[in-house]
């Protein structure tokens, strides 16, 4: 049962909340949650030839470069697939014609809300990246089987990029798409 509930910081990204709660034992206790105030949106873009591509960017929290698939945020009363659109235009230059959601999921529940949607897009055209400014990205092309490797050998950890490749790979195997 929570007790209170006091706001601790906030900017456009997240809020978090300190709240004071009895648990289920009716002891008291402390959770600090973060609210995202945007969905994480991700996806894994592949051509007729089962070829896919990668951005590697600085991530600032985990102090480290990535190689991730296209993803960024959703704005919650936007539709998540005009987000993802969006995102894959900007990071990668790719639009695509054929949109399939393949996953939905809560990225860390035991102290966040953040939600994500993956989507898989085939059917691509190639225009110029426009990324936003705060961002420096690379585009590697490679083809799945590659990327789906660099997975199991822990060279992409990104949660998104691992649950995507997981489950088209998934899905190839038991012939769903």
């Amino acid at each position: 049962m929570r007790l209170s509930d006091e706001l601790k910081y906030d900017n456009p990204w997240i809020r978090v909340n300190k709240h004071e709660v009895l648990n289920p034992a009716g002891k008291p206790g402390e959770y600090g949650v973060i609210h995202f105030k945007h969905l994480a949106i991700g996806i894994l873009p592949i051509d007729h030839e089962g070829n896919t591509w990668i951005v590697g960017q600085y991530r600032y929290p985990m102090d480290k470069y990535t190689w991730e698939i296209p993803e960024g945020g959703g704005k919650r009363n936007i539709d998540p697939l005009d987000s993802a659109k969006r995102e894959l235009r900007e990071e990668a230059g790719i639009i695509a014609n054929d949109w399939l959601e393949i996953q939905r999921m809560d990225l860390s529940n035991s102290a966040t809300d953040e939600h994500a949607i993956l989507y898989l897009a085939r059917d691509l055209e190639f225009v110029e990246p426009e990324p936003d400014e705060d961002e420096q990205i690379q585009l590697k092309k490679l083809s799945f089987d590659e990327l789906f490797q660099m997975v199991l050998d822990g060279e992409v950890i990104d949660s998104l990029s691992v649950a995507a490749v997981l489950k088209y790979k998934v899905m190839l195997d038991n012939n769903l798409i």
